[in-house]
């Protein structure tokens, strides 16, 4: 990568400007790593998931709540619908 600051730009500016683009390089790079880290949940698609099995209309489907620890394959956790 590199980097061009315009040959009129005082040394505040070119540094300000090296720090801006610093920083951001770091912060993507940390935020790529936390993606990479991380585990699929059911965070914010818990209640949605529920919904679409009570909307099946099957036995039991209507208290059928995904806990912690349900699988996140949607397919695994809605086999599984009788232990949850």
């Amino acid at each position: 990568m590199q980097l061009h600051i315009p040959e009129d730009a005082s040394d505040e500016e070119a540094a300000a400007i090296a720090a801006a683009i610093g920083a951001h390089l770091r912060d993507r790079a940390a935020a790529a790593a936390a993606a990479a880290d991380s585990e699929p949940t059911w965070d914010d698609k818990r209640w949605a998931f529920a919904g679409r099995i009570e909307g099946l209309g099957t036995r039991g489907a209507r208290d059928f709540r995904l806990r912690e620890g349900t699988p996140t394959d949607p397919w695994t956790a809605s086999g599984r619908r009788d232990r949850f």
